[in-house]
């Protein structure tokens, strides 16, 4: 089977997903082609089952802004054509799905009737389900998709409860490679052994709460002698970087920026934070767990099917950095707790491996060839 997969070819979690599902799909022998403006960030060409085709999106004058839409369904029918694609695999209603639906519909005049899968990640309902404007856009999108998934529960509900939506959807859970994560021990000075490691990981935007991950260390590191390691970039990176000055504690928080090595970096963290206001999912908290690292988060979303109270980290309100700061104590203070805790994590994200989950993507596939 040829698949042709659409998504953003950045560090968030949905491009993330969409490049290792292309990976491992190649890796049982599908043809993927990747269909997108920029290679995606975590692609490696390195078969030749896998394949990246450039959208070009010109500039004209008369458009304000770039009509990505426009090229993306056009690229989209001409690569149909050329490698005989069976399949499209969309990440995110709109744009994606709204091109591929286009592209399919001019395929038809070309007798083709490709199939669209469409996978919803949560960006695409949660903050487009505050702006109406493309409310009708997304509606169309996800009803006329042949098959539709999303990455949780949380987002499934969201999804119906915002949207007009007739057409059925299937939970597929994101996954983790876990033969990518083994806990090792950090050898760099400014990490020594007298620290505890506590990570962040996210594109630092408002709803992360960033500031709040700098809170909760602060109050972590008055009573544990301990580092904070911020991975990722974004428009809240500027006030992290002044909170941590403020708060007198920029000599114990790094910032990394964004990194291709989260995995690494994993390996030696203690505890990860996640204090988020929206997360349909919680694909950093998932891998920080398949890394034996307990997670202190939110309980937004669908944050509590990934880590679940008690057993693989504790959950708490959104805002409430006091019971973080106490939970993150007891954790990093007892070795007997967080052992239990780190073999819970790791059990947890078994739940989620990535041999368990792309099966169900090729049902999926299947049902529609």
């Amino acid at each position: 089977m040829i698949i042709g997969i659409v998504c953003y070819p950045t560090f968030g979690g949905s491009g993330v997903l969409a490049t290792e599902l292309g990976i491992e799909l190649s890796k049982k022998g599908y043809e993927i082609h990747f269909i997108t403006y920029n290679q995606p960030v975590k692609l490696e060409l390195y078969s030749n089952k896998v394949h990246f085709h450039e959208v070009d999106v010109p500039n004209y004058p008369l458009f304000h802004y770039p009509p990505y839409e426009l090229a993306l369904s056009s690229r989209l029918v001409e690569m149909v054509k050329k490698y005989k694609i069976d399949i499209l695999h969309v990440h995110y209603a709109i744009p994606h799905a709204y091109a591929a639906l286009m592209a399919k519909q001019m395929l038809k005049e070309s007798n083709i009737n490709i199939p669209v899968v469409t996978t919803l990640h949560g960006t695409d309902i949660t903050l487009v389900g505050s702006n109406p404007s493309y409310k009708t856009a997304v509606e169309f999108s996800i009803n006329n998709s042949d098959y539709v998934t999303a990455v949780s529960k949380s987002l499934k509900s969201d999804t119906l409860s915002l949207f007009n939506i007739n057409k059925s959807i299937e939970v597929i859970p994101n996954f983790v490679n876990l033969d990518k994560y083994h806990r090792k021990t950090a050898n760099n000075n400014l990490l020594n052994k007298n620290n505890k490691i506590i990570t962040h990981v996210s594109n630092f935007r408002k709803v992360k709460r960033i500031l709040d991950v700098l809170e909760i260390f602060n109050g972590i590191q008055r009573q544990i002698p301990s580092k904070l390691l911020m991975i990722g970039d974004g428009p809240e990176k500027n006030k992290a970087e002044k909170k941590a000055k403020k708060l007198g504690i920029k000599d114990k928080v790094i910032f990394f920026g964004k990194s291709n090595e989260t995995n690494k970096i994993l390996s030696f963290t203690d505890l990860f934070l996640l204090p988020s206001e929206i997360e349909s999912f919680g694909l950093s908290a998932l891998e920080a767990m398949a890394a034996n690292v307990p997670v202190i988060s939110s309980n937004t979303g669908g944050i509590p099917e990934v880590n679940i109270d008690n057993f693989s980290g504790l959950l708490s309100d959104i805002g409430d950095i006091d019971k973080m700061i106490n939970d993150s104590v007891m954790i990093l203070s007892d070795d007997n707790i967080m052992n239990k805790f780190k073999v819970n994590a790791r059990k947890r994200a078994e739940n989620f491996d990535i041999h368990k989950i792309v099966p169900q993507y090729e049902k999926v596939y299947k049902s529609l060839s």
